[in-house]
């Protein structure tokens, strides 16, 4: 990383409340240990809190499905972004469990063109029309197209395309739309914190397919 990191436990110096964030972190991660993350962020505590209140959320209060939604946004905004260590943490994830995402879906999310410019809307239109008849089409099923359509479109253009978000409308309710979206714009939030301080020393790594991809 660009600067060292944070220690994993509360340094002398730390105030009351310093400590209280370090256990809160710490109680977030469990039974894992801090992460290099969080070691970066306890440089300053306030961020971390509010970091970990945040992304705590989004991962453990959300009503989407974590692994075949979730995921399969956070993974294909590694890959958008060139966040290998984002990508190492979360295509892990996206593997494991009942609705685990298989090895051709993981192509997908590595390789798919974008979903950005004119064809973008007729390309969707396209996929969703074959999945309703062949169940999934590359690994993923119509819903999960419409995630990757609309991480791409967030994560490119910031705004979504109106023809995108009539065809991400139809899979999801309103509560779900709004968590999709928190979802999108924090894992860019935490792609790019990554980037910029190299966390994890993996800027000049790959993106591999992750292990028990299936």
């Amino acid at each position: 990383m660009r600067l060292p990191y944070a220690p994993s436990t509360p340094p002398a110096s730390a105030t009351q409340s310093e400590k209280d964030i370090y256990a809160a972190v710490s109680a977030r991660r469990a039974p894992r240990p801090l992460q290099k993350l969080d070691l970066a962020l306890l440089h300053s505590p306030p961020i971390a809190s509010g970091w970990n209140a945040f992304l705590g959320a989004i991962r453990s209060q959300s009503i989407l499905p974590q692994v075949s939604i979730q995921e399969v946004s956070i993974c294909r905004i590694a890959v958008l972004n060139r966040a290998p260590y984002e990508w190492d943490a979360h295509s892990a994830l996206a593997v494991k469990g009942e609705d685990a995402v298989g090895r051709e879906g993981m192509e997908s999310i590595l390789k798919a063109e974008e979903f950005v410019g004119g064809s973008a809307v007729e390309r969707l239109r396209g996929i969703k029309g074959r999945v309703r008849k062949e169940g999934k089409e590359g690994g993923l099923t119509g819903r999960q197209w419409a995630v990757v359509a609309y991480t791409d479109q967030v994560t490119r253009g910031v705004q979504c395309d109106d023809g995108i978000w009539d065809l991400v409308k139809e899979e999801f309710g309103k509560r779900e739309l709004v968590e999709l979206t928190a979802t999108v714009a924090a894992y860019n939030c935490v792609s790019r914190f990554l980037g910029a301080l190299d966390v994890g020393e993996r800027n000049a790594g790959d993106m591999p397919m992750p292990e028990g991809a299936k």
